[in-house]
């Protein structure tokens, strides 16, 4: 019998999506589910709601909670990461509310920015823990990583944490479908390549037999931005620099220093940004989470229908030999030509029972690849800080960040890091 080994399997919905997708995958039948949570209130839940599914599902897998993370990772093929460190509260607070006090706004914060630096910090300890033990009690396994900042601590479970890791983003798999629903065009039949960075790949081609439809998908999207619509920051990064890129809006707003400005606060309502926007999903998903939990963990007859997740086709792939595609985070092993070895790269890559093949991708064209380095270059300093321990490349890290470094300067910078440095408290390791 296999093991597949959830962390953070507290998170009830995507645990129901990731592991009954796996209830219904033939060649996953007789793997034990094994879930682990901090929280054991959250985590007896998902063990609940998950043995519903095996009643109505009729799968053979198994389903165990443990307290012991090294036990529920003893023995695992496949390690599947969706923890969050810190939470909303008091973490998501602070990262949001201190920069606000600096006149720094965000959206997201939870890949890059401000936002993404602290979240990386706390998180990266954490997931060298995992490492530790997966290096003593499951050597040989594979690590989903499911987690935000995707690029750093993908790239440090691979770089320092010793551990066969690749990061899984839905950016990628959405790209094509919401361009086309949002446009009227039909996706059918289309034909998509995509590279880049995790939350900024880019849809480098676009075709239908044979025909490059990118003339018409800027035709429509010149049309669509003449009238309010939530994709706009997209369409204004596709008009200026000729390419889509995969992850939303409300996220890019925030990558790039062209958008979040107090200079030009017009913007905010010209192109749609919702400032704050990630604190408010988290007020709603808790809310809705009175509701939604009664639904989901006590119902005897809930049912699943295999989701989009990536996951479970990766993992039938290994174990059939019949190759599967995804667009997965790896490290950059001369996979994108322009962009620098140490980086975290989103590449079109085939899954069989060898593991995960990357496909060389090649330069990107030269604006595109200028623009995922400004964010690499805070990635690369982020994690130096985390590996160093040195309260300096903090700094470094915050004034590459392009948003951060457009609204302040170089003495707020390092003041807000310092106030946020002392706000998370034991959240973060010691900085020297």
């Amino acid at each position: 019998m296999g093991k597949i080994t959830f962390l953070g399997a507290g998170s009830t919905v995507f645990a129901k999506n990731v592991l009954g997708d796996c209830m219904l995958t033939p060649a996953l039948q007789e793997f034990e589910l094994a879930l682990f949570d901090i929280d054991h209130e959250r985590l007896h839940d998902s063990e609940r709601m998950l043995n519903n599914l095996l009643s109505t599902s009729g799968s053979t897998c198994r389903v165990v909670a443990y307290h012991d993370r090294k036990e529920a990772l003893r023995g695992a093929k496949y390690v599947v990461n969706a923890i969050q460190v810190g939470g909303y509260d008091p973490c998501t607070i602070t990262d949001f509310e201190i920069p606000k006090k600096y006149g720094l706004r965000q959206t997201i914060g939870d890949t890059l920015g401000i936002g993404g630096i602290f979240r990386n910090l706390r998180t990266i300890p954490v997931m060298l823990d995992f490492a530790k033990d997966i290096q003593e009690v499951c050597p040989d396994a594979w690590f989903l990583n499911y987690t935000n900042p995707m690029a750093v601590l993908t790239n440090v479970m691979n770089t320092y944490g010793g551990v066969r890791t690749v990061g899984l983003c839905h950016s990628v798999q959405a790209c094509v479908p919401h361009l086309f629903r949002s446009l009227e065009l039909d996706a059918e039949g289309v034909q998509a390549k995509i590279a880049g960075i995790n939350h900024m790949a880019w849809l480098l081609e676009v075709t239908k037999d044979g025909e490059d439809l990118y003339p018409e998908i800027k035709r429509r999207a010149i049309e669509k931005q003449k009238e309010k619509h939530h994709d706009m920051v997209r369409f204004e990064l596709m008009f200026k620099f000729g390419y889509y890129v995969t992850e939303s809006s409300e996220h890019n707003a925030e990558y790039h220093p062209y958008f979040i400005k107090k200079q030009y606060p017009e913007l905010i309502e010209q192109l749609s940004i919702p400032l704050d926007e990630y604190p408010r999903r988290c007020v709603h998903q808790i809310e809705q989470w009175k509701h939604m939990r009664e639904q989901l963990v006590n119902n005897q007859q809930l049912e699943h229908t295999r989701s989009h997740e990536y996951a479970s086709y990766m993992l039938e792939a290994m174990e059939t030999g019949v190759p599967f595609k995804i667009g997965g985070n790896v490290m950059n092993t001369g996979l994108i030509t322009n962009l620098p070895k140490e980086a975290c790269v989103e590449v079109p890559c085939f899954v069989d029972r060898s593991g995960i093949t990357p496909t060389y991708v090649g330069n990107l064209p030269p604006q595109l690849a200028a623009l995922n380095r400004t964010n690499i270059n805070t990635q690369l300093l982020t994690i130096e800080a985390a590996m160093t321990g040195k309260k300096e490349h903090i700094y470094h890290a915050a004034m590459l960040d392009p948003h951060t470094s457009a609204e302040l300067s170089m003495d707020d910078i390092v003041s807000l890091c310092d106030t946020l440095i002392e706000a998370h408290g034991t959240w973060l390791p010691t900085f020297k």
